[in-house]
């Protein structure tokens, strides 16, 4: 039991020190793609990110939702990286669905030296929209540990 309040503990620090995550989508026809963006999350299990609808993670969305996400530390040197890994479900935010994500955003966007973001950044005829991947499953890794399966609450 320790050692699964360890890897939580892991978990929710790799959470909160990082940036930025990587999603995977995929096309209709299965071709995988990756992506970096900027995060903001609510409770370890809703995480939040602006894009452009045309980028190709956006447009993979549409026919895929599923998605796989990990958020590392890519500065950390060979052999001691950690990780967190999740299999979510995306989607473009629209309607009242969006005014408590993009508080959160935004709070965290400010927090990093970021600016504030309000719903009319991410509505016409602004560029950009408004995404949230909803996290079913979490792992960790850790140096010299396989993927392990780890339940992260708030």
């Amino acid at each position: 039991m320790a050692e699964d309040q360890d890897l939580a503990t892991l978990a929710r620090e790799i959470v909160d020190t990082n940036l930025y995550m990587t999603l995977g989508t995929a096309d209709a026809a299965g071709r995988p793609w990756a992506s970096p963006v900027y995060y903001a999350f609510d409770a370890y299990r809703e995480f939040f990110w602006v894009s452009f609808p045309d980028a190709t993670h956006s447009r993979n969305l549409v026919e895929r939702p599923e998605v796989g996400i990990v958020i590392f530390d890519s500065t950390v040197p060979i052999n001691t990286g950690r990780g967190v890994y999740m299999t979510a479900v995306a989607e473009e935010l629209t309607g009242p669905d969006r005014e408590p994500g993009i508080e959160i955003f935004s709070a965290r966007s400010v927090a990093s030296g970021g600016e504030p973001w309000t719903l009319a950044d991410v509505e016409d005829p602004e560029p950009l929209r408004f995404y949230r991947a909803t996290a079913s499953e979490h792992s960790v890794i850790r140096p010299m540990m396989q993927r392990t399966p780890v339940t992260i609450e708030a």
